[in-house]
């Protein structure tokens, strides 16, 4: 590979420690950076970002096939007498949908979903995948088959991936016997890790791949299961990323409490080491103990707020936690929205509508609430991937994002401005121009290299799963 091919110089681009101009960025046949140097010239021959260029965004929690389904439950199901639509009651509609989908729908689905997340800036994702098993409930062949296509559909769009195979062994808390609805996620400690060493072994980590764990929820696993699961991993990955879903609900809250005499997340750091390697999704019911603790933690709060908005989760008490340092990354979950911009926007309203204030979320020494945001979620998401992301930093991956200089949210306004410009105003059209992973460029101009052929697979996975 050329010099010129391993290089860019950017008039404009956001390091570490900020905006800086006229950096030139290196990197390496593996496509990590190896050098980034601002205040300088550039070389003769050397490619010229058509913008202003940030690091790419993890994206710290997707379920894949759930992007076939946004907008199809926005309707009020017949719930019987005295019933609210909630979380619950979507949750029934979302396992219908998921008992129907195909090894190759899903590949096409997660492909076009990858592709659409590369689009909006994302050039990492930590995918929580739990649909394991035939629409019986019985193990293909090849136990891994669906998470291998997730992990196929990944590298054929280009986006760096950490898979995490999901422990889901019961119904509800107190080992209550799955549903059948449920029979295509069900696995054991041993099964679950039987199928991840399987899938390591057909598709080894390598730079732009990484693998950890999920137990599903406390509701989905006990304390010896999820023993068993930590302690298996950890003889196959020591330290491997951990994530959870927990206390997105105040039903799970009450039920955790009368069964295990305890509030979820409080729970979980009284039993286990909770530590930078884990991930709690969600959390946003938590009290004022529990967000001290899980701040002093290390571990993240993975906050995915267009799907909590959309389920009618609740707030996470984002103005406490973040001023006892506690960690955060942004995740699209059910992606009914791909956009790391508008998770930000909604978390900070979220705080403004609660505590009737603005900017509620900025801080002393950035008091630019999309600078703080900004930098918080490309930290925590980073440290969620297991991956050395998130940073146009020496020895961390090439990928960033490259924005259009002619963007109302950037035009005329100083760099100082342009993240607030473009999280908290909506102009109409994409402000990210071109994206590179691993020093790759995988969407130029805004159009994704293999855009047109994944969408007709997209298509024909959803028209084949809607009946059309």
């Amino acid at each position: 590979m050329t010099q010129s091919s391993q290089a860019l110089f950017a008039e404009d681009a956001y390091l570490p420690e900020g905006w800086r101009r006229n950096v030139l960025l290196q990197w390496d046949a593996q496509g990590a950076l190896s050098a980034v140097t601002p205040n300088t010239q550039a070389p003769a021959g050397v490619a010229k970002a058509h913008g202003p260029v940030l690091p790419g965004m993890p994206n710290l929690h997707s379920h894949a096939f759930q992007r076939a389904m946004a907008g199809l439950t926005e309707y009020r199901a017949a719930l019987g007498q005295g019933a609210v639509d909630s979380f619950w009651s979507w949750r029934d509609l979302m396992y219908r949908f998921a008992a129907r989908i195909t090894p190759e729908g899903l590949a096409s689905i997660a492909q076009w979903l990858y592709i659409e997340m590369l689009k909006a800036g994302y050039t990492s994702v930590c995918e929580f995948h739990y649909v394991h098993h035939m629409q019986d409930g019985q193990r293909y062949a090849n136990e891994a088959e669906l998470a291998q296509r997730v992990v196929d559909a990944a590298g054929a769009s280009g986006i760096g991936i950490t898979m995490l195979p999901v422990l889901y062994q019961y119904a509800g808390f107190g080992a209550q016997p799955p549903r059948d609805d449920q029979r295509r996620f069900i696995n054991t400690p041993d099964s679950l890790l039987s199928l991840l060493d399987t899938l390591r072994r057909a598709r080894p980590e390598y730079d732009a791949l990484r693998y950890g764990v999920a137990p599903h929820s406390l509701r989905a696993v006990s304390n010896d299961s999820l023993r068993a699961l930590l302690n298996g991993l950890d003889a196959m990955s020591p330290g491997a990323p951990v994530h959870i879903h927990i206390a997105e609900q105040t039903a799970e809250v009450d039920a955790c409490i009368e069964t295990e005499g305890a509030r979820p997340v409080q729970w979980l750091l009284d039993r286990f080491d909770v530590d930078q390697r884990w991930c709690l999704v969600h959390a946003t019911h938590i009290d004022a103990n529990e967000t001290a603790n899980l701040a002093k933690s290390g571990a993240i709060a993975g906050l995915c707020l267009t799907t909590e908005a959309n389920l009618g989760d609740g707030i996470f008490p984002a103005h406490d936690y973040l001023e006892q340092k506690g960690r955060i990354g942004v995740g699209s979950d059910s992606h009914i929205g791909v956009d790391w911009r508008a998770e930000l926007r909604l978390l900070e309203y979220g705080q403004r509508l609660l505590r009737r204030e603005r900017n509620v979320l900025a801080s002393t020494g950035m008091p630019r609430v999309a600078d703080r945001l900004f930098a918080g979620a490309l930290d925590g998401g980073a440290q969620a991937t297991g991956r050395s992301v998130g940073a146009l930093a020496v020895g961390r991956r090439a990928d960033w994002i490259v924005l259009d200089p002619n963007h109302p949210g950037i035009v005329c306004r100083a760099p100082d401005a342009w993240l607030s410009s473009v999280i908290f105003a909506e102009h109409g059209k994409n402000v990210v121009r071109d994206v590179y992973v691993s020093g790759n460029a995988v969407v130029q101009d805004r159009i994704h290299r293999d855009e047109e052929d994944a969408y007709r697979g997209y298509r024909a996975a959803l028209g084949e799963l809607l009946g059309h």
